[in-house]
């Protein structure tokens, strides 16, 4: 029999005042603006930026581009292995929240957006490292991913989540610069035009044991394709409103952690690869330490190994063995 494991949820508002608690994955994006000497300002100027791209792409029945703002969440989800109180940060995604000035409506945005986990980063900082040591090839493990994307999916699939959230989860990351990208034929009148990648990626399949598929979409005005991964039929299942607040959101963040792709001064042509080295872009206003952020993985996927892979090993093996949606 198949144990279910016990999720709770914490939702905590992402605003100008916000401050890590010290249980949040300190690489988590939104959690690296908030900390420094200019925390309140990195803050303040990255809503504003969603806000001012938001109502560029909503802009119909909005003259003076104001009508609306994005309220943020942060979703911070405990899992409690043995069902004895004794919770592990499994997960962190942001929600977002729409309002709408002129009718004084508050209307439910998308949850995922961002990603955060720390057995992801157990995964790739730890797992991975040690397979690849000693190796003359790099190579990936047969059963690389598996745990986490049924934990994912048993998350999503929980009742927890479902009393929480009335749609799946959409998450949108960056392209990866060792891609090539072509763009199709095809075009959103929000989402813009789609691209389709050379070859898959480890970050794909590794979604896709998470029980997502992926579309990369360029945005009106954008200068790079964005990635979308998402369950069911992205372009129908979500409200126009709904995929511009992960847009707005997501590039706002991109084009502070990686100006070279979404801030450069050049657009994405027919034919697009990535390049983290473009010395043409521009920065924002808004101090982060991507170098940090990258050492910061190794540590909390170290955290991971010894305070949830190796006392719950036993447990997580035999559960992932069984589990079947």
């Amino acid at each position: 029999m198949n144990r279910d494991f016990k999720f709770t949820i914490k939702h905590i508002s992402f605003d100008e005042n916000y401050q890590p608690s010290d249980n949040t994955r300190i690489t988590t994006n939104f959690a690296n603006l908030a900390r420094g000497n200019h925390r309140q300002e990195n803050l303040r100027n990255a809503l504003k930026m969603i806000d001012n791209r938001f109502n560029a792409l909503a802009n119909w029945d909005n003259p003076k581009g104001d009508r609306y703002s994005v309220e943020l969440e942060i979703i911070s989800v405990d899992m409690d292995i043995e069902g004895n109180g004794q919770t592990f940060p499994s997960i962190e995604v942001l929600k977002t929240n729409i309002v709408d000035h002129q009718t004084n409506e508050r209307i439910e945005g998308i949850v995922g957006n961002n990603f955060s986990s720390y057995v992801r980063d157990y995964d790739f900082s730890v797992l991975l490292l040690n397979h690849n040591k000693n190796q003359p090839k790099f190579s990936i493990p047969d059963d690389f991913g598996d745990l986490h994307g049924k934990l994912f999916q048993c998350f999503v699939h929980s009742k927890t989540y479902k009393d929480n959230f009335s749609k799946p989860p959409v998450i949108c990351l960056s392209v990866s610069d060792n891609k090539t990208y072509h763009r199709t034929e095809n075009q959103h009148p929000v989402l813009g035009f789609e691209y389709q990648p050379n070859e898959s990626s480890l970050t794909e399949q590794y979604f896709k044991k998470m029980g997502l598929q992926v579309r990369y979409f360029m945005p009106p005005n954008s200068v790079a394709p964005l990635a979308f991964y998402f369950f069911g039929d992205l372009l129908n299942d979500y409200t126009n409103l709904e995929l511009i607040s992960t847009i707005s959101t997501m590039e706002t963040f991109q084009k502070i952690y990686r100006p070279e792709i979404y801030n450069a001064n050049a657009s994405a042509g027919r034919c697009y690869q990535p390049d983290l080295k473009n010395q043409d872009h521009s920065f924002t206003q808004i101090v982060y330490d991507r170098k940090e952020r990258s050492q910061l993985a190794v540590e909390q996927g170290k955290f991971a190994e010894e305070h949830f892979i190796k006392p719950y090993q036993t447990i997580l093996e035999q559960w992932s063995a069984n589990y079947a949606l």
